[in-house]
């Protein structure tokens, strides 16, 4: 019997805790999806004989696979290019004032949503003109128009009553101008291992007047939009609609990225996009496009080989299958061709004809 191919997996495996602690990623609060991409990362970094990484437990440190070494992480190994490690450098230190960043997180956490961000849209800041490609092939309706700047953790105003009044940020934002001039954004928020069921914060009164005044809702006092699932993409759906209310702009999107295997993820953006209108002109749209589908963008805009690479990392679950094939070669009628598949590595993007 072979692998499942990604296209055909609709979610990932639940992993032996054997095989887990095997790689010192065992977690016992992990989901289903963030066990498997914690594994994932941990073939990723043994891959490239990357130094393991470890956390406090008391007065003791304990391993765990999907971390770097302090050495590692301070040499920029959680980011795929030298520029990228570069380019983390320089945003973090004229990062926005009050930005929340937590830089341990970034340089050591292969699991973090927050370097992906920087290693999917990191090569888009370093060339506008190839952001500007990649903004075409995921958003076709935007031919023709050029990303003018990208900001990373970027809040148009942290505290600001005109706005949301808090500090709510995108973990990435692109603005852009169209062929008739006209000024828009991309607000971004990226999701990896996340289950949307992160600590709430409080929900200020401030958003009850924006709901009401946006039209983007259909019942805009619902409690279910101030709860989880659905409130931290409630809360950035509304700073962006504030944005456009405003005048900063005169259109813009608001998209989540995230991995087609997360099932929580996906559940919770189905449960948000029901309680939506069909954005108008004068509103923000919501929109949510996949991990993959957003490497693709990459590989269509000029980038094959980085986005191979990307997929590999992050959404390449064919590598957790084949850990799977391994750990029960000696338990079960695994035959030669079987074995062959698991060790013979991923498919890649290209291997597909996808790129």
């Amino acid at each position: 019997m072979t692998p499942d191919l990604p296209d055909t997996l609709t979610h990932v495996p639940l992993l032996p805790e054997e095989l887990l602690r095997r790689h010192h990623i065992f977690e016992p609060l992990d989901h289903r999806f963030r066990s498997a991409a914690r594994l994932l990362q941990s073939i990723w970094r043994q891959d490239r004989e990357l130094p393991i990484g470890s956390y406090k437990v008391g007065t003791k440190r304990k391993k765990l696979g999907s971390r770097i070494s302090p050495a590692a992480a301070r040499a920029g190994a959680n980011f795929m290019r030298p520029a990228i490690a570069w380019l983390v450098r320089r945003e973090l230190a004229y990062r926005e004032p009050a930005a929340m960043i937590d830089e341990a997180r970034l340089y050591a956490n292969l699991l973090s949503s927050m370097p992906l961000a920087f290693n999917v849209f990191g090569l888009l800041k370093l060339d506008l003109s190839f952001a500007s490609r990649v903004l075409v092939e995921l958003f076709p309706d935007l031919d023709g128009a050029k990303v003018q700047a990208i900001l990373f953790e970027h809040s148009p105003g942290r505290g600001d009553p005109a706005l949301t009044g808090d500090h709510s940020a995108f973990d990435v934002f692109l603005r852009y101008e169209t062929p008739a001039g006209r000024k828009g954004f991309v607000a971004i928020e990226t999701k990896y291992s996340e289950s949307c069921q992160e600590p709430v914060p409080a929900i200020r009164p401030r958003y009850d007047d924006l709901a009401d005044a946006s039209g983007l809702f259909i019942d805009p006092s619902k409690p279910a939009l101030r709860t989880n699932p659905c409130q931290q993409v409630f809360r950035e759906h509304l700073l962006a609609q504030a944005m456009l209310m405003r005048g900063d702009y005169d259109e813009g999107r608001f998209v989540v990225i995230a991995p087609r295997l997360n099932t929580l993820v996906k559940s919770a953006v189905a449960t948000y996009q029901a309680e939506l209108h069909p954005a108008g002109e004068d509103q923000v749209g919501f929109a949510s496009v996949t991990l993959e589908d957003t490497i693709v963008a990459l590989a269509m805009a000029g980038e094959e080989e980085y986005a191979a690479r990307l997929y590999r990392r992050y959404c390449d679950f064919t590598l957790v299958d084949g850990e799977l094939h391994l750990f029960w070669a000696g338990d079960g009628p695994i035959g030669k061709a079987d074995e062959a598949i698991a060790l013979a590595g991923p498919l890649t993007l290209l291997a597909e004809g996808r790129a």
